[in-house]
């Protein structure tokens, strides 16, 4: 039996590899430059982002500490908006990371137990993926909103001469601002229907909240449109001229984009397997 020389310690074990799980941003079928990759930070804590072969596409993928982001833990984090907020950021940087070419982004936090569970689920939708690529191949996603008008209306005069006046008054005021919301309306179903006219897909979200937009002015349109890139001109000068059109009526028409298409790039419900 051997023995160690006198006061020679023995050699420290190798801690053994947290376990991780594997995040995936995005899947493409065009290469994605390694130096876009070296560039971009994923998620905090986790490795270096890399591609991951998966038959004919690409994905972009990110190995994350298990600890935290495993159901529970995950779950927890979210609630937490400082935390939703950086995850959110995180995973449009992965996004935007394999944006070479026409890019399906998955929804945050698409996890799985290893690479093998990754590809196999992502190839087994190999169909349903090529044709949305295709479809999202050189276009893009514009954001249309309509704002306004401020709502209210002029205060009640003083003295009123007795009850019945008031009521009249109230009454009126409301069928005013009645009609005034639903002229607006019209207006921006008017600049949403025009605009569609320049898009090969529309799509009308849900109108943010004033705590969101940060004023007070109700929002009365919320649309991405998915525009060919051919055709980004004339989208962005359409929008030009029924914003100048709306603003004789009170209405704020901005744009925004061009963004990858979020809005649009949405596989079957069941295309991508998320394993936690």
């Amino acid at each position: 039996m051997s023995t160690l020389p006198a006061g020679r310690a023995t050699a420290a074990e190798p801690e053994p590899a947290s376990p991780t799980l594997l995040c995936v941003f995005a899947v493409t079928d065009s290469p994605v430059p390694p130096d876009v990759l070296a560039r971009t930070s994923g998620h905090d804590g986790g490795g270096p982002l890399r591609t991951l072969p998966a038959g004919p596409f690409h994905l972009v993928v990110q190995d994350v500490p298990a600890a935290d982001f495993d159901e529970q833990a995950l779950a927890e984090r979210l609630n937490r908006p400082d935390v939703l907020e950086r995850c959110a950021r995180a995973h449009h940087r992965g996004v935007e990371a394999a944006g070479a070419g026409p890019v399906v982004p998955l929804p945050m936090a698409t996890l799985y137990l290893d690479d093998g569970n990754a590809v196999r689920a992502v190839t087994a939708r190999e169909a349903s993926l090529r044709a949305l690529l295709e479809r999202l191949r050189d276009r893009t996603e514009w954001a249309v909103k309509v704002h306004g008008p401020t709502a209210g209306g002029a205060a009640d005069g003083e003295g009123a001469a007795d009850g019945r006046s008031y009521l009249r008054r109230a009454s009126a005021r409301r069928r005013t601002e009645r009609e005034t919301r639903e002229q607006a309306l019209a207006g921006a179903h008017t600049v949403d229907r025009e605009l569609r006219r320049y898009a090969v897909a529309a799509t009308r979200h849900r109108p943010q909240s004033e705590r969101l937009t940060g004023t007070n002015v109700p929002q009365l349109l919320n649309a991405a449109y998915l525009v060919d890139d051919a055709r980004r001109e004339e989208f962005t000068q359409a929008v030009g001229r029924l914003a100048r059109e709306a603003s004789g009526t009170g209405l704020k028409v901005t744009v925004s984009g061009p963004w990858i298409p979020y809005s649009f790039a949405r596989p079957e419900p069941d295309a991508v397997e998320v394993v936690v």
